[in-house]
């Protein structure tokens, strides 16, 4: 029989954070990113770069401890204390004119075209 080779395969797709806090952080060229707790700084700043073409120049990370919640093992037995998983964001710099689209944001135009055909629509309701 021939021999199988296991073929590894590590996919990451990272995905910026989109909440108002990182919002702001973006106008300093900073984006966050949730990822693996194994994986380094170095692991990170080449996979941003490979995925999404541009350059990193600082990769910060952090750990946010699980928050602590109860448990209850029947009606009327002693409730215990367990803890959700820990959780590990990268913050990454990049270089001057470099950028990752996170939010999706209307032109002007498109906006005052969808602002246009309402009012049409809402006029022709009145004159029924």
């Amino acid at each position: 029989m021939a021999e199988t080779k296991e073929l590894k395969l590590d996919l990451h797709l990272l995905e910026p954070r989109a909440t108002e806090k990182t919002y702001m952080e973006q106008t300093k060229r900073t984006y966050v990113f949730p990822v693996k707790r194994t994986m380094g700084k170095q692991e990170i700043k080449n996979l941003v770069e490979k995925e999404y073409n541009v350059k990193v120049t600082d990769v910060r990370t952090l750990i946010r401890n699980g928050k602590k919640t109860k448990f209850s093992k029947g009606k009327h037995a002693y409730p215990g204390i367990t803890h959700r998983q820990d959780k590990k964001f990268a913050y990454v710099t990049l270089a001057e004119g470099n950028s990752i689209k996170v939010f999706e944001e209307q032109n002007d135009n498109a906006s005052a075209k969808e602002a246009d055909k309402k009012a049409d629509k809402k006029a022709g309701k009145e004159n029924k």
